[in-house]
């Protein structure tokens, strides 16, 4: 789960918001970037974007606002014969082009996002991705 906003950059003067197909790009780049190792594991989780948290999606983690959520079964509490269960992370479009707003703040908000989620995929909690953080 990814709470936002976090911070909220300054507004490009040209900026409008973009629809699903760029945000579906910005995604699609981030996978990209990921090492093989990460990638690879990936092949059970859909990810999709949708507008908006629902009031079920936002209280279900206890956020008032999402970037991003998780849902599934980390691959770290996998049974015994390892058998892959499907799991979901969404990223959120309205929260995430109203906290970043420009292209370049989006992209990087976007990659962000998506790791974060993928780090719950594989089993490293909130608490655990904020040490690593640095804290912040």
């Amino acid at each position: 789960m990814t709470d936002g906003p976090r911070r909220v950059g300054a507004i490009d003067p040209g900026w409008s918001e973009p629809d699903a197909d760029v945000l579906e790009a910005l995604v699609i780049d981030a996978l990209d970037r990921l090492p093989a190792t990460f990638r690879d594991r990936l092949g059970s989780v859909a990810i999709v974007i949708e507008d908006e948290p629902t009031p079920a999606q936002l209280a279900s983690v206890g956020a008032r606002g999402l970037f991003g959520l998780y849902q599934g079964v980390p691959r770290t509490t996998y049974g015994a014969d390892q058998a892959a269960v499907p799991s979901k992370i969404t990223l959120f479009r309205g929260p995430l082009t109203r906290a970043y707003r420009s292209p370049n703040a989006l992209a990087a908000g976007v990659t962000e996002t998506v790791y974060h989620e993928i780090a719950h995929h594989f089993g490293i909690s909130d608490a655990r991705l904020h040490e690593l953080q640095g804290g912040r």
